[in-house]
C-alpha cells in the first residue's frame, strides 16, 4: 500500500501543475482588479496607481507573473497580500483552524446522524419511521445552505428568545461573546447555528444514499447464508451487510470533503466565522490576487488527497482489493 500511495503522489505533481496554470489565468481574467478602489478615488493620480501596478509586478506578462508566483510556491511561500499587505501563509494559517472546527463538526454530527438513521431506515423499509426521513431528508436536500443559515438566524436569533433573561437564543456572529474568548464551552454554543446549516444537507444525502445501498446489499447470498447459521440480526446488519455497504459511502464521502470546505463559504460569511471561506470571500471582493490563488490551490491539493485517502480506505474496509 506505501508503494500505492507513493505512486499516486507523484502522478498528482504534473495534475497539479496544469490546475495552477488554470486557476491562475482564470483569477487574473476576472474583472476589475486590486487597484479598482484607488483608481476610483480622485485623490489619487495616474502616475502614483502606475507606481503601484509597477511595484506589485502587475504590469508584467502573464507567463511572467505566473513563473515568479510558482517559484515563490515551491519555495513556501504564497506571497503577500496585496490588501493587507502581510504573507498570504500567516493568513491562511490563522483561518485554517477555525475552519477546520467548523467543518470537523458538521461532519462528526453528519456521520453521527447519517448512518445510524440510514440502517434503521433499511431495516425498516416503508415504515412510518422511513416515510418520516424520506420526507425530512428531500426537504434537506432541497434548502440551499445559505437560504438555510438565514432562515436559522430568523427563527433562532430574531424570534426565538432566551425566557430568562430576553437575550437571543443562540449567538450567530463570530466564535466567542465578546469578554469570551478563548472559553471553549462558548465557543461550541457559537457552532450550534453554522454546523447545523452546514450538516443537514450532507446529513439527508448520505442517509438515503447508505439506505439505498443496505437495501441493495441485504438480498445478496451471503446475507442469507449468516442468518442460515443462526447469527444475531444485529450482527449480521453491522458485521456482514454494513460493512459492505459503506464502501461506496467512502468514495462519496472522500470526494464530498472538498464540497462541506465550499459550503462553509457561504456559512462563514453568514454567521461571520473567521475561517477560509470567509478570507476568500473578502479576498474575492478586494480581487487580492495572491490570496485567492493560496486558497483555491489548497482546496485543489484537499481535493485530491481525499481522493487518494479515499483509495486507501477502500483496501481498508475491503480485503479484496490489493495495491499491487
Amino acid at each position: 500500500m506505501g508503494t500505492y500511495a507513493l505512486r499516486r503522489i507523484l502522478q498528482t505533481i504534473p495534475i497539479l501543475f496544469i490546475i495552477s496554470i488554470l486557476l491562475f489565468i482564470m483569477v487574473r481574467s476576472a474583472p476589475g482588479g486590486p487597484l479598482t478602489a484607488a483608481r476610483r478615488n480622485p485623490n489619487i493620480s495616474k502616475e502614483q496607481i502606475e507606481a503601484i501596478e509597477e511595484k506589485l509586478g502587475l504590469n508584467d506578462p502573464l507567463p511572467v507573473q505566473y513563473g515568479r508566483w510558482l517559484g515563490d510556491m515551491l519555495n513556501g511561500n504564497l506571497g503577500e497580500s496585496i490588501k493587507f499587505r502581510r504573507p498570504v501563509s500567516d493568513m491562511i494559517g490563522e483561518r485554517i483552524p477555525n475552519t477546520l472546527a467548523l467543518v470537523g463538526a458538521a461532519f462528526f454530527v453528519t456521520l453521527l446522524l447519517a448512518i445510524p438513521i440510514g440502517i434503521w431506515s433499511a431495516r425498516k423499509p416503508y415504515s412510518m419511521f422511513d416515510y418520516a426521513m424520506t420526507t425530512i431528508t428531500f426537504i434537506g436536500q432541497a434548502i440551499p445552505v445559505y437560504w438555510l443559515g438565514l432562515g436559522l438566524i430568523v427563527v433562532f436569533y430574531v424570534i426565538l428568545k432566551n425566557p430568562f433573561t430576553g437575550d437571543p437564543l443562540f449567538p450567530v456572529g463570530g466564535m466567542n461573546s465578546r469578554g469570551m474568548e478563548g472559553d471553549p464551552l462558548d465557543t461550541l454554543w457559537h457552532l450550534v447555528l453554522p454546523v447545523t446549516a452546514l450538516s443537514l444537507g450532507w446529513i439527508a444525502w448520505y442517509s438515503r444514499f447508505l439506505r439505498s445501498s443496505m437495501l441493495d446489499v441485504l438480498h445478496e447470498d451471503y446475507i442469507r447464508t449468516a442468518r442460515a447459521k443462526g447469527l444475531v440480526e444485529r450482527w449480521v446488519y453491522y458485521k456482514h451487510a454494513l460493512r459492505n455497504a459503506i464502501l461506496p459511502l467512502i468514495t462519496l464521502i472522500a470526494l464530498d470533503l472538498p464540497s462541506l470546505f465550499a459550503g462553509a463559504l457561504f456559512v462563514e460569511t453568514i454567521f461571520s466565522w473567521p475561517g477560509m471561506g470567509r478570507l476568500f470571500w473578502d479576498a474575492a471582493k478586494g480581487r487580492d490576487y495572491p490570496v485567492l490563488l493560496g486558497v483555491v490551490m489548497i482546496t485543489a491539493v484537499l481535493i485530491i488527497v481525499c481522493n487518494i485517502l479515499a483509495d486507501l480506505a477502500y483496501g481498508w474496509f475491503d480485503p479484496q482489493v490489493k495495491y499491487e
